[in-house]
């Protein structure tokens, strides 16, 4: 409890010290004095944040170009744009990729903390006054949809920013009422630990992309969905509607290798479209007939699926 307690300070304050300019592999060594077994296992980016204000020479005006523009302008966003008309100003923002470090702390699949580290660049966004555009609100002055933008230039250093840890058998044994999407997530770990699968670690594979929402009693809680760790585009599952037998074996095995872990087609297949099920439906038939290519294992838990669907 101490660990979870007081985990979130030394992580943000040795993650705040890491030189980002360097990409985020130093990040695991720097993490192993704090908690040994961090890996980095996936990277996403392509968001952003409102950024702040900058001069002409890219000198710093304010971090923060909302309460920026709360203060210059008093509540008058015309007399704001007529007194920075010709001020050279430009608006920055934090462009954004998000890296996920997981490390082991237990035999089940549940059993491992997911760490998130953003790593942030400031760069320039667009002049802060167009003669040819006026918003109409301050909040469309703050952040405008439809606006001529400039190449992002980098201002200054990237950074990393501690963002979450969170201990994911926790998150599952949330003593609130579970949702359907909670209560399949446990399932999905479930079935991980009863599969073959389990002779991989779970959490080199797959990361949980977590939201927060505000559930019925006011409580903020965190709705979880898994993410392939996959490095490359996603292999397609093989079709269910063209394949059957051997042919069908060998491209299932092809599938599993691929991706690096026993009966990966099935965990892929939870968590694509219901249009996918055909195939679970082709290996349910074969298994019936003449082939027997799944572990007893395996096939037990696909059964259970096939008894009760469910998807994450």
């Amino acid at each position: 409890m101490d660990d979870e307690l007081f985990l979130p300070d030394r992580l943000a304050e040795a993650i705040a010290a890491v030189d980002a300019t360097g990409g985020p592999e130093a990040l695991p060594d720097v993490l192993s004095a704090i908690m040994p077994g961090f890996e980095l296992v996936m990277t996403r980016g392509h968001w952003y944040r409102l950024g702040g204000v900058v001069d002409g020479d890219y000198q710093r005006v304010s971090d923060s170009i909302a309460k920026w523009a709360e203060e210059a302008s008093d509540g008058d966003i015309d007399e704001l744009i007529a007194t920075h008309m010709d001020s050279g100003y430009f608006a920055t923002r934090l462009s954004g990729r998000t890296h996920y470090l997981t490390a082991p702390c237990g035999d089940g699949a549940a059993d491992f903390v997911q760490l998130e580290v953003e790593q942030l660049q400031e760069v320039l966004d667009r002049p802060l006054v167009d003669r040819d555009w006026y918003p109409d609100s301050m909040e469309e002055f703050v952040d405008p949809i439809d606006y001529p933008r400039l190449e992002p230039e980098p201002i200054g250093k990237p950074m990393f920013r501690f963002r979450r840890v969170t201990w994911i058998d926790n998150l599952l044994n949330d003593d609130g009422a579970p949702d359907r999407g909670q209560r399949d997530l446990r399932r999905f770990f479930g079935d991980w630990d009863a599969s073959s699968a389990h002779e991989a670690r779970f959490c080199r594979h797959w990361v949980l992309a977590l939201r927060e929402y505000t559930d019925r009693d006011g409580s903020v809680r965190l709705s979880a969905k898994p993410l392939s760790t996959f490095a490359e585009e996603l292999p397609q599952l093989p079709s269910g509607e063209s394949l059957s037998g051997a042919n069908l074996a060998n491209a299932l095995h092809a599938y599993d290798r691929e991706m690096g872990f026993p009966f990966a087609w099935f965990f892929m297949m939870l968590s694509h479209k219901a249009s996918n099920y055909t195939l679970a439906d082709a290996v349910l038939r074969d298994q019936i007939g003449a082939y027997d290519y799944l572990p007893a294992r395996d096939l037990k838990v696909l059964r259970d699926w096939e008894a009760r669907p469910y998807a994450v």
